[in-house]
């Protein structure tokens, strides 16, 4: 997702370019619901690896063989783009005659639809299926993993056993709390801050694309205890 931005954020900050072409705007616009999308279905497929690595241990090298995360993985990429594939088109059909001036920093599809002095009900309906039928069903599900996850790991006699059981899901959670957070945060703001000031819809949306993979490799990292050991001997030397 930040590699679809790079280009804009080059122009803009090298070459002072303030404007991007439609066309251009489209395949960064695709390009950004596309990889949020595959972001939240790996989201997803991790969640699947908790429930299966703390609900049925005995059987995960027999249920996670390589074929399967393959599979997964294709089976998320070919979902992102199957399913998005109609949005450039919806949105090229419609006559942009409003204003050319976008509320966030990159190209999104609430955004550009709105642009269009026409009937957007179409794209409308099929962003918000898009929506529901994506990122609101990944969420759903790995919720309902976590039911089982938590169902499961209170059958564990160990309070021990229990809290480290519980501490191998630690990272995914927060994963998805980076992820989701600020997703929901940008759409509020979009459909219902329509008088909010234009910079808050450039924070968020800043927040959005940006965030997510800042917080990663620190949520990941953090679980190494050599790296824990390197942060915790950084802060002391910080303190002395």
């Amino acid at each position: 997702m930040s590699m679809a931005t790079l280009p804009t954020v080059l122009r803009t900050f090298c070459l002072d370019a303030r404007d991007i072409a439609f066309d251009a705007c489209l395949i960064q616009m695709f390009l950004i619901h596309s990889f949020s999308m595959m972001e939240s279905g790996i989201l997803l497929a991790m969640s699947f690896d908790r429930y299966v690595a703390i609900c049925d241990p005995l059987r995960y090298a027999t249920v996670l063989t390589n074929e399967v995360i393959a599979g997964m993985g294709l089976a998320v990429t070919a979902r992102s783009f199957v399913t998005l594939f109609p949005l450039p088109f919806l949105i090229k059909r419609l006559p942009i005659c409003r204003s050319n001036v976008l509320s966030h920093s990159y190209c999104l599809h609430p955004d550009m639809m709105k642009l269009a002095c026409a009937d957007i009900t179409i794209n409308s309906i099929y962003g918000l299926f898009v929506l529901v039928s994506t990122f609101g069903m990944d969420l759903l599900f790995i919720f309902l993993s976590y039911v089982l996850i938590l169902h499961s790991v209170m059958g564990i006699a160990s309070r021990e056993e229990r809290l480290k059981a519980l501490n191998t899901c630690v990272s995914h959670i927060l994963a998805v709390l980076a992820f989701y957070v600020p997703m929901i945060g940008v759409s509020t703001v979009h459909r219902f801050g329509k008088h909010a000031p234009r910079y808050i819809h450039v924070l968020m949306s800043n927040v959005y694309l940006f965030v997510p993979p800042v917080l990663n490799p620190l949520i990941y990292s953090a679980k190494t205890k050599e790296i824990r050991r390197a942060i915790v001997r950084m802060f002391h030397r910080m303190k002395m």
